[in-house]
């Protein structure tokens, strides 16, 4: 009976995953050139990668610290410092969820500059603390995570913008995303596209 269980439990959780990824996908999709050349840094299972390469005429690259994926994506693996591609390499960078996990937000966002070509557009996804409530989701996630990542990050708006223009990089767009939408971890979630301007903003 509680094997019964804990298989029902993960077949659910794993349904979620892909599920979420799938509207992950669906949100990226509708922001972003509809052909050409897209990273996926710290994509993770892959299914969002996946899911992104069956709804746009675009080459979908997963990047992940892991030697493999579970989905059936082009996958290259990541030693956490130099992305493995050229300079200019791509038109779009997804980060999802990502930069929260960062040590050192500047190795991330210097190379995600270096493989970006002139113009490109970076998708970012990232849990935003606004109420009391997002603090214990948020608190617990810091917990399964630290030991394997080191601690989390987490920014409000304000500090996610200081970030970006330091960089270089433009909010073009803000989307907020319903905490609802995540079973398994329900706090306020906001997907920035940003386009790489370069060190000069008025580039």
């Amino acid at each position: 009976m509680a094997k019964r269980l804990v298989a029902g439990f993960k077949s659910r959780w794993r349904r979620q995953i892909i599920g979420r990824a799938y509207e992950t996908a669906r949100e990226v999709a509708a922001v972003i050139p509809q052909e050409g050349k897209v990273l996926d840094v710290g994509c993770g299972h892959g299914f969002v990668a996946y899911h992104l390469t069956a709804m746009r005429r675009a080459n979908v690259v997963g990047l992940d610290l892991a030697s493999r994926v579970d989905a059936p994506i082009n996958y290259m693996s990541y030693d956490g410092t130099r992305i493995p591609a050229n300079d200019g390499s791509f038109d779009t960078v997804l980060l999802c969820y990502v930069l929260h996990h960062t040590q050192d937000i500047s190795v991330v966002l210097n190379e995600v500059r270096r493989v970006l070509r002139e113009d490109g557009i970076v998708v970012v996804y990232e849990d935003i603390p606004q109420t009391w409530w997002d603090r214990i989701p948020l608190w617990a996630h810091n917990r399964k995570w630290e030991k394997r990542t080191g601690p989390c990050t987490f920014r409000d708006e304000n500090e996610w913008r200081t970030v970006f223009e330091s960089y270089g990089f433009e909010i073009v767009e803000k989307n907020p995303l319903s905490r609802w939408g995540f079973l398994f971890h329900p706090v306020s979630h906001m997907q920035y596209v940003l386009r790489y301007r370069g060190n000069n903003p008025d580039n």
